[in-house]
């Protein structure tokens, strides 16, 4: 609207009497905050004059007030707060406009004192009561919940129970969100409310009723941005790729006023991954790692993601290299990153002959030995990996090249005075290995003290006891 039509609005206001606009003060706030958004250049005089007009009309002082908050003029907003209270010291309007204007300062405790005063004016404004309890919540969401308690006695008519739960759910509590929210009828539930009991539920990891909440939405606003990519979040995570892409398809085409971040695109390329199409999975991991980030981490888990989509598509040189892009993006990769990255050169190693092949069960050697040398807890794992990898490259074990890694395991866990399950794994693969190297080499003797080691562990190992018999026919 030009600046010109809304002169001639604030021209129209001044010539109008007190008592016409007092008997139609919303449609006179709508065009007055019009006018304020708009900014003409005597924007101070109109406003001057309107003021004039309505001295005594607390309401269209306060909307005047309003108008300015929105457009965050503080100091004009508390001075037509302030206007607003002369005219009627009462109006609780005012108040809260004061304790917006206090609560935008980080001024809690102001804040908290004038949506008092709000509340004692009109003991049933809801926006007194939810606004004091969404300051008090940062002290104790419990105590702001009780306060909201108080309004249920004054305004029956009021969804309390939707009120608690957006205190709850701001505060972060979202079991306790979706307790209240359970209690209010979903089909007369705002649409903010619906969308943060769909996010509660979806937070908690109840991903079906989530969806049935958002489903719920849905059928009266298709075009929901939220709605449909929390449907598109859930169904991913409940492993419904097919309908998971519907919905993404929902969100990135069919929605109102929709804006996309990293999450979006690498959710969308999760669904695609599950769907098994990895080449579209990979162009979104790409696309997510084009947006905005809010710290290093994130960014380098869409890379880590970007890593396992090349290698679900059997790309393995580029699995590699971007899974050392993502350990090159942290910090301090974890122990369990290291491994990440000897699994790919072994799972790499696997599709491959000859050099090639042996070439990465080298990387995956070397790897597992730097896991050792950066985490010294994981030497027992460490040696375990490097002996499969040797016997990967030994597969006939006609050279016995993970005879040494296997004794050295063994004579790791062997001494334990208790043993857990892996441990006993562990010790009879190397008791296995060791037995069958020294049958291969016609050792008897020693091939078969693996194999009664075996039996100590496991009396009922089917295995040994088939060699041990065999072994005592060859007497």
């Amino acid at each position: 609207m030009k600046t010109s039509k809304f002169i001639l609005i604030g021209a129209m206001l001044m010539t109008l009497s007190t008592p016409s606009m007092a008997q139609d003060n919303k449609a006179q706030i709508d065009e007055i905050t019009n006018l304020i958004k708009s900014k003409p250049a005597d924007l101070a005089d109109q406003i001057k004059a309107i003021y004039k007009k309505n001295k005594k009309n607390a309401e269209v002082l306060c909307g005047i007030g309003r108008a300015f908050y929105e457009i965050k003029d503080t100091a004009n907003a508390k001075v037509y707060a302030d206007y607003a209270l002369k005219a009627n010291s009462n109006y609780a309007a005012a108040y809260v406009l004061l304790g917006d204007l206090a609560a935008r300062a980080n001024d809690g405790g102001g804040a908290a004192l004038q949506y008092e005063q709000a509340i004692y004016a009109e003991p049933g404004n809801p926006d007194a009561y939810y606004k004091y309890a969404s300051v008090y919540r940062k002290v104790s969401p419990e105590g702001a919940v009780a306060k909201l308690e108080e309004l249920r006695t004054h305004r029956p008519d009021i969804a309390v129970d939707a009120l608690k739960a957006r205190i709850y759910y701001s505060s972060n509590e979202f079991s306790k969100a979706i307790e209240c929210y359970e209690k209010v009828d979903l089909d007369n539930m705002k649409e903010s409310d619906v969308t943060s009991y769909a996010m509660s539920l979806w937070f908690t990891q109840k991903y079906q009723r989530s969806l049935e909440v958002v489903k719920a939405g849905l059928k009266k606003n298709p075009r929901d941005a939220a709605y449909n990519r929390l449907a598109f979040f859930n169904c991913t995570d409940l492993k419904d790729y097919e309908n998971a892409l519907v919905y993404a398809d929902a969100l990135f085409n069919k929605s109102d006023s929709a804006k996309f971040s990293y999450f979006d695109y690498t959710y969308y390329g999760n669904a695609l991954s599950g769907a098994k199409k990895h080449a579209e999975a990979i162009d979104m991991y790409k696309k997510a790692l084009e947006q905005n980030f809010e710290d290093k981490s994130k960014r380098a888990g869409v890379i880590k993601q970007l890593a396992e989509g090349y290698k679900q598509n059997d790309d393995y040189d580029s699995a590699i290299s971007t899974y050392q892009e993502f350990l090159n993006s942290v910090e301090k990769p974890s122990a369990s990153d290291i491994v990440g990255l000897a699994a790919l050169y072994t799972q790499y190693a696997s599709t491959l002959e000859g050099e090639a092949r042996i070439a990465n069960f080298k990387k995956a050697e070397s790897t597992y030995n730097d896991l050792k040398s950066k985490y010294p807890d994981a030497e027992e794992y460490s040696i375990y990996k490097i002996a499969q990898v040797n016997s990967y490259m030994d597969p006939e074990t006609t050279e016995g090249l993970a005879k040494p890694y296997y004794e050295q395991l063994a004579n790791i866990i062997a001494p334990k005075a208790t043993k857990d399950t892996s441990d006993k794994a562990r010790l009879i693969e190397s008791y296995s290995y060791l037995g069958y190297y020294h049958l291969l080499k016609e050792d008897m003797a020693t091939s078969l003290s693996y194999w009664e080691k075996i039996l100590e562990i496991d009396p009922e190992n089917a295995k040994a006891k088939q060699v041990i018999e065999n072994l005592a026919k060859k007497k």
